[in-house]
């Protein structure tokens, strides 16, 4: 996870922090007020992109997941194919063997 995946969600953060400041410095003109929703707009930011990070933590593990399941998926596959055709290979040979034993 880069930084430049994140610069959206930090600029809008940003945003959120300085126009909360500039607005309750404008309504209330209490300093003390103004800081204290501007830390809560900061918190709840610093919420959006952790949650946006685990989110795309989670995705990259779900992806991971899928290509190992993939990849297991077709060795199997392949195994099953391969004890297919020896079941197969084994019952000619049975056949094979009968046949010659009925014609002699």
């Amino acid at each position: 996870m880069e930084i430049r995946e994140f610069i959206g969600d930090i600029v809008l953060t940003i945003v959120m922090v300085v126009s909360t400041l500039v607005l309750v410095l404008r309504l209330w003109q209490d300093l003390t007020v103004a800081v204290s929703a501007t830390l809560m707009m900061l918190s709840l930011g610093g919420l959006f992109l952790s949650l946006g990070a685990k989110i795309m933590h989670l995705d990259s593990n779900v992806i991971a997941r899928e290509r190992t399941m993939r990849v297991n998926l077709e060795e199997i596959s392949n195994m099953m194919a391969k004890k297919y055709e020896n079941t197969v290979q084994h019952l000619d040979d049975i056949v094979q063997d009968i046949s010659r034993r009925m014609y002699r």
